[in-house]
């Protein structure tokens, strides 16, 4: 009987996760005993996606407040620090902040507007246009910035970040001002050293900063980056992609973790003969068009993936085909005429007016963006998924 069902996606419902469990183990147990009780079978190709926090978690990769000062501390001594662009959200850098601000001085805080790097905004653009403000080359101080746009809280989360991201430092003792602009010089009026908080930008930003007189550079990516005072750590990322634990303290993410997907998929295959692709995701990346969000506020969907999931996909358009190349034909000619093109199609369609409109991302985001919408944010208890029939096309 002729396949109607393509891909299909499943939550599965593991474990909690704790320091120190083995968690290759436990995907792999969970994906088997998924397949029992829910009467699928293991394929070749199948895509298996574990969120980076249960792996973090595993691996216990925690630090504190305290050790996030120390390494302020260790890197800036006895300087202002001036911290620019980081994200508006309580949960990705609240305590971040609050580690900054207890191994400072003083802090200059330079947010960028009308909104941070991943969408959220403190000021809609449209007010920027009614008050004549050019966020590109207008800086503005907080008494500048109330004058104009007032008290704005996000829609959301219900949070003023201004008076809140202030208020975080000021209660470890430490001055705080603030300043908006877009542009990274901006901070050297203020202080010679300075570290940048943005995520996708941050090598341009360091770039321009050392290029225009900066002193001393750090990112949030250079922190962290071993253990301070027995912490965990990310070697490759600092505390990007960090977000909060308890109330003193941040989950990492996760280290290592090239072992963990090649260890899942090498035990999967002895047990069922399938080679399955494995990989590790954190946010997915795609854009909220209501809250103006874009999700990805870690440093990458996938820190880690077997080899089967390298590169993009390399598919054609079916509407196209059916609109322009066999326009002329109708219902089981069309079909298998359609068919036959994707059976014959060529290896790179980068370029080809039959690829046109397919999307042109790598696999790891668009099945990280996936994993991420499947399993949630909240109580769903899904942070594993099971993906079946991504690579299948038409004919299959």
């Amino acid at each position: 009987m002729e396949r109607v069902v393509g891909t299909v996606v499943r939550g599965l419902r593991g474990p909690i996760i704790n320091n120190g469990d083995n968690i290759e183990e436990i995907v792999v147990q969970t994906v088997l005993n998924a397949a029992t009780v829910e009467g699928f079978s293991i394929e070749d190709r199948d895509i298996v996606t574990v969120t980076e926090s249960i792996v973090a978690r595993a691996q216990g990769n925690y630090a504190t407040i305290d050790n996030i000062a120390a390494d302020i501390k260790g890197k800036f001594g006895d300087e202002t620090v001036g911290v620019i662009f980081p994200i508006l959200s309580r949960n990705r850098f609240a305590n971040c902040l609050r580690g900054i601000a207890k191994g400072a001085k003083k802090v200059v805080l330079m947010l960028s507007y009308p909104a941070d790097e991943v969408g959220n905004h403190l000021v809609d653009i449209d007010e920027l246009d009614a008050k004549g403000v050019n966020p590109w080359t207008d800086v503005l101080t907080e008494a500048q910035f109330r004058e104009f746009f007032g008290f704005i809280k996000h829609p959301f989360t219900g949070v003023d970040y201004i008076e809140y991201y202030k208020g975080l430092i000021e209660a470890e003792g430490v001055a705080c001002e603030v300043i908006f602009s877009n542009n990274p010089k901006t901070i050297l009026n203020y202080t010679k050293n300075v570290l940048t908080c943005d995520i996708h930008t941050r090598f341009r930003t360091k770039r321009i900063l050392m290029s225009n007189g900066a002193e001393k550079v750090f990112g949030l990516d250079d922190i962290l980056t071993q253990s301070i005072d027995g912490s965990g750590f990310n070697e490759a990322y600092g505390l990007l992609g960090s977000n909060k634990a308890t109330e003193e303290s941040v989950k990492l993410f996760p280290n290592n973790c090239q072992p963990i997907v090649d260890g899942i998929q090498a035990k999967i295959k002895e047990i069922t003969g399938k080679t399955v692709e494995v990989m590790v995701y954190g946010d997915g990346a795609f854009k909220d068009p209501v809250g103006k969000i874009w999700e990805l506020a870690d440093p990458v969907v996938s820190p880690a993936y077997t080899a089967g999931l390298d590169g993009t996909p390399n598919e054609v358009k079916l509407k196209y085909l059916a609109d322009n190349n066999y326009s002329h034909l109708r219902g089981e000619e069309l079909k298998q005429a359609i068919s036959k093109y994707i059976q014959n199609k060529n290896d790179d369609l980068v370029g080809a007016m039959e690829a046109q409109g397919t999307t042109p991302r790598r696999l790891t985001d668009l099945i990280g963006s996936l994993s991420d919408l499947t399993s949630g944010s909240g109580d769903k208890g899904t942070p594993m998924i099971y993906i079946q029939g991504y690579f299948d096309n038409y004919t299959k």
